[in-house]
C-alpha cells in the first residue's frame, strides 16, 4: 500500500504566500519575485511530504489565488473584456479574480463564490463565446518545472472538465453541455502536453459528480471521459472525488477504465457500500479518502484500518489518502507552543495528517513497529476526551416551540420599526467592519502583549471608535456601525467570551486569494461566561444621535466557522451557541440597542450537497436557531442578518422563515441575480442586495451603483430596500473605502430624488 494526496495547503507556516501577494498586489514585488517565492513555498512542502514519507506527491494544486481560476485560465475561459488592454497573463489572471482599476484599464472582478459546502471562496469562470478555447500553461508550467526537478513521484492535480463546466456561467446563450464539449479538445492538448512531459499521473477533480445528477449528467460524464481515456497515451489519469459519494454515477465511473480513482471514505455515506455492491475496476488503483481533510481531530486507526484491509481483502489495489485537499486545514501544529499536551495529542493539522497516513501504511503493510503505533492510537481514545455540562442539555431539552417564534408577525414588526426608525427611503448603511489598519493592530498587539494596560487600551479603541463614527455621519450614512476596532475576527472574537473553545496561534487556513482565517476548536459545550459586544455597543451609541448596529455573528457561522466536535451533532453545538448567544442579543436590548445585526454569513455551508439531505439533516435546526436568538425581543426592534459568496436561490424560502427583519446580501459580483430568486418567492424580509464589491480594489462610480440600485428597484418594493456593500469593510483602506461609501450615498440620494413617498405608497 502507498500514501498520497491531492493537495496541501499553500499559503506557508508565515502566511508567507498572503503577505508576497499583498506586496504585488500594491506594486512593492514583481512578477519574478513573487514567483520565485512560490517556488520556494512549494520547495518547503514537498520537503515535508518526502519525510512523511508520501509515495505519490500532489503537483498543480498549488495556485496564486483560487483552483478554479486556474483552470479556467489554463483552457482559456477568459471572458473578452479582459483582453486587448495590453495586460500580461498575470496581470489578466489577477483582473479575473479581484478586479482592476489603472491607466490600463477599469475592470470588475468575476463572482466570487463558496467553494461547495465549506469556507474556501472559488472565482466563478465566465464564457461569454467570443474568443476560442486554447491551453494556457503559464501557471501550470513552472510547477511542473519544479516538480522535473525533484526527486519524487507525482501526480498532477488540475480540476476537472466536467466540473469546470458545472461551475461557469455561460453568458453567449450556448448550453452547458455545448461548452462542456468544447472544453475537450482543450483537456486533450493538456494530457498530449504533459505526455511530452513524461508526466506518471494526471488527477481531474472532480466534486461536482458527488451533487444531484441527472441522466442528462450521467451521460455527459461518460461522453467526456471515454474521449479524453482514449488520448491517455501513457500517462495515468486519476479521477479525483470528494466532498461526498458519487452514487449517481459510480457504475459509469469504474466502467471507463480509468487508471485510479479517488473516493471519499469521510464525507461519502455511501461510498463503501457501492464499493462492496459493484466492486472496483481489477488493476486500477483506489485511492482511498479516510484521513479527514476538513477536521482537525486524530484519526482513529482501528476503524481506519479495518476499512482498507476490507478493500484489499476484496484485491483491490488501494492508496491511502485524505478525503479532499488538506488545503482546508491549518499547515502544522509545530507552531503551536500555547496549546497543552494533554490537548494538542488530539489533534491533527496538514502536516501531522502526513503522519497519519504514514502510519496507517506502515499499519497495513504490517512495517517494523507498526504494533507501537497502534497501541499509542489506541490509548488515545481509550477515554472521552471532555465531559458534557447536563445543565445546558437540560436547557435544550427544555425548549418548546414558543422560543422559536417572534410576535406579532414581521409585517407588523416592519411598521413598527419604520415609524420608530423614520428612515428615508433606501436607507443606508454598511455591514459592520471597517478598515483595520495598522494602528489598530498595533493598539490590538500591544493590549495583548501587556504594553498598554486594560484602560489605556479601551481609551485608544474608544477613539478610533468615535473617529469612524464621524466619518460615516460626515459620509451621510443612515444606520452607523462602531467599526469593530476591538474584534480580531468575527468569530474568534466570540469563541473568547464563550465556555468550549480552544484557539491556535498560527492555525491558518485560506480562505481565498491572500485572505487567511484562523478557526478556532469547539472543544467542549459551549456557554456564554460574559457580556461580550454590550458595553461597546452602548458606548458607540452615546457617540452620536444616529441608530447604531448592535453586532453578533450568528450561532450557525460561529458553527461553521469553527472547527466542531465530532463526538456531538451538529445541531446540539448549533443549540448551545443559540442559548449563549440569546442572552447577549436580549442584554442588548436592554442596554437601549434598536438595531441588532446579527450575522449569518456562513449559513449555507454545511448545507449537505444532496437535496435529499438538506432539511432534515440541517435546516430543520439551523433556520429555528436564529429564531431562537430573536423570539424574546421587542417587536420595535430590528434584528439585521448578512449572508455572503454562496448560491441562495435553492433556499430562499428557508431564509424568509428565518423571520429576520432586514437581510443584506452578497450580489455585486453575480450582478444582482439573486433578485429573481426573491422576487419568485414574494421575499419579506426587507432586503439590501451589496451594491458594490468590497473584495477588490476597485471604486465604483455613482452612476454604477444607482444602475444596480434601479435594477433592484424594478424587481424589489422599494419601501424593503436598504442600501449597503456586499460585506464588511476590514481588508480595505480608508482612502477607497470613503471614495466608495460616498458614492453610494449619492447614489442612495439620486433614487430618493426619483421614488418620492407618494410612488412608495403606491408600490
Amino acid at each position: 500500500m502507498i500514501a498520497t494526496l491531492t493537495g496541501y495547503p499553500r499559503i506557508g507556516a508565515n502566511r508567507e504566500l498572503k503577505f508576497a501577494l499583498e506586496k504585488y498586489f500594491r506594486n512593492e514585488m514583481p512578477w519574478q519575485e513573487l514567483a520565485d517565492k512560490a517556488a520556494a513555498l512549494r520547495a518547503e512542502n514537498y520537503r515535508v511530504m518526502k519525510e512523511k514519507d508520501i509515495d505519490l506527491l500532489p503537483v498543480g494544486d498549488f495556485s496564486y489565488y483560487d483552483n478554479t481560476l486556474d483552470a479556467a485560465f489554463m483552457t482559456g475561459v477568459v471572458p473578452s473584456r479582459y483582453l486587448g488592454s495590453g495586460l500580461s497573463d498575470d496581470e489578466i489572471y489577477f483582473a479575473m479574480a479581484r478586479g482592476l482599476q489603472n491607466q490600463k484599464a477599469d475592470l470588475k472582478a468575476l463572482s466570487m463564490k463558496k467553494w461547495f459546502n465549506t469556507n474556501y471562496h472559488y472565482i466563478e469562470p465566465e464564457y461569454d463565446g467570443v474568443n476560442p478555447l486554447k491551453l494556457n500553461t503559464f501557471f501550470l508550467e513552472p510547477l511542473i518545472s519544479q516538480a522535473e526537478g525533484e526527486d519524487f513521484d507525482c501526480r498532477i492535480c488540475i480540476t476537472g472538465p466536467f466540473t469546470l463546466a458545472s461551475l461557469v456561467r455561460i453568458t453567449d446563450g450556448s448550453s452547458r453541455e455545448e461548452f462542456a464539449r468544447k472544453l475537450i479538445p482543450i483537456y486533450t492538448d493538456l494530457i498530449a502536453w504533459l505526455n511530452n512531459r513524461g508526466c506518471q499521473w494526471l488527477s481531474l477533480a472532480e466534486p461536482s459528480l458527488v451533487k444531484d445528477l441527472t441522466k442528462d449528467d450521467t451521460r455527459l460524464f461518460t461522453e467526456i471521459y471515454s474521449r479524453l481515456l482514449e488520448h491517455r497515451g501513457n500517462l495515468k489519469i486519476n479521477l479525483d472525488t470528494f466532498f461526498g459519494d458519487i452514487r449517481d454515477v459510480y457504475q459509469d465511473a469504474i466502467s471507463l477504465n480509468f487508471d485510479g480513482i479517488s473516493l471519499d471514505f469521510v464525507e461519502g455515506s455511501q461510498t463503501i457500500e457501492l464499493v462492496r455492491k459493484h466492486g472496483f475496476p481489477s488493476g486500477a488503483l483506489l485511492t482511498a479518502g479516510v484521513i479527514s481533510g476538513r477536521n482537525i481531530w486524530r484519526a482513529n486507526y482501528d476503524e481506519t484500518v479495518r476499512l482498507l484491509l476490507e478493500l484489499k481483502d476484496r484485491g483491490i489495489r488501494v492508496a491511502v489518502g485524505t478525503s479532499c485537499s488538506l488545503l482546508h486545514v491549518p499547515l502544522t501544529l509545530r507552531n503551536e507552543p500555547g496549546i497543552a499536551a494533554e490537548k494538542i495529542r488530539h489533534l491533527a493539522f496538514a502536516e501531522e495528517k502526513l503522519a497519519e497516513l504514514r502510519d496507517l501504511k506502515a499499519i497495513v503493510n504490517g512495517q517494523e513497529g507498526f504494533e507501537q503505533i497502534l497501541a499509542a492510537n489506541r490509548d488515545l481514545f481509550a477515554r472521552a476526551r471532555t465531559e458534557n455540562d447536563p445543565q445546558i442539555a437540560e436547557r435544550i431539552a427544555a425548549l418548546g416551540d414558543d422560543d422559536f417564534r417572534r410576535l406579532p408577525a414581521r409585517s407588523r414588526r416592519q411598521e413598527l420599526q419604520r415609524k420608530k426608525l423614520g428612515l428615508p427611503l433606501f436607507p443606508t448603511t454598511t455591514i459592520g467592519s471597517f478598515p483595520q489598519t495598522a494602528e489598530v493592530r498595533g493598539v490590538r498587539r500591544k493590549f495583548r502583549n501587556r504594553e498598554i494596560s486594560a484602560e489605556e487600551y479601551r481609551r485608544q479603541i474608544s477613539d478610533i471608535t468615535r473617529d469612524c463614527l464621524k466619518r460615516q455621519e460626515d459620509l451621510g450614512l443612515d444606520i452607523l456601525v462602531h467599526g469593530e476596532f476591538e474584534r480580531n475576527d468575527m468569530v474568534e472574537y466570540f469563541g473568547e467570551h464563550l465556555s468550549g473553545f480552544l484557539f491556535t496561534a498560527n492555525g491558518w487556513v485560506q480562505s481565498y486569494g491572500s485572505r487567511c482565517v484562523k478557526p478556532p476548536v469547539i472543544w467542549s459545550d459551549i456557554s456564554r461566561k460574559e457580556p461580550i459586544t454590550v458595553e461597546m455597543s452602548r458606548l458607540a451609541q452615546s457617540m452620536t444621535g444616529k441608530p447604531v448596529k448592535g453586532m453578533l455573528t450568528g450561532p450557525v457561522t460561529i458553527l461553521n466557522w469553527s472547527f466542531p466536535r465530532i463526538d456531538v451533532s451538529l445541531r446540539t453545538m448549533v443549540l448551545q451557541l443559540a442559548l449563549a448567544l440569546k442572552e447577549e442579543v436580549e442584554d442588548l436590548e436592554k442596554a437601549g440597542i434598536g438595531i441588532i445585526q446579527i450575522d449569518e454569513a456562513a449559513l449555507k455551508e454545511k448545507l449537505p450537497l444532496r437535496k435529499s439531505d438538506q432539511v432534515k439533516e440541517y435546516l430543520e435546526f439551523a433556520v429555528p436557531s436564529f429564531r431562537l436568538l430573536e423570539s424574546g425581543l421587542r417587536p420595535e426592534t430590528q434584528v439585521h442578518t448578512h449572508m455572503c459568496y454562496s448560491e441562495f436561490g435553492e433556499i430562499i424560502p428557508w431564509i424568509d422563515s428565518m423571520d429576520a427583519d432586514v437581510i443584506t446580501f452578497e450580489a455585486s459580483r453575480s450582478d444582482l441575480r439573486l433578485l429573481d430568486s426573491l422576487s419568485q418567492v414574494n421575499f419579506g424580509t426587507e432586503v439590501g442586495p451589496g451594491v458594490y464589491d468590497i473584495h477588490s480594489p476597485r471604486i465604483p462610480s455613482v452612476e454604477e451603483i444607482t444602475a444596480s440600485l434601479e435594477k433592484i428597484a424594478e424587481k424589489t418594493d422599494i419601501r424593503k430596500v436598504w442600501v449597503n456593500p456586499d460585506c464588511g469593510l476590514k481588508t480595505r483602506g480608508w482612502k477607497e473605502t470613503e471614495a466608495s461609501l460616498k458614492n453610494m450615498v449619492e447614489a442612495a440620494k439620486i433614487m430618493r430624488a426619483r421614488y418620492d413617498r407618494s410612488e412608495a405608497a403606491q408600490a
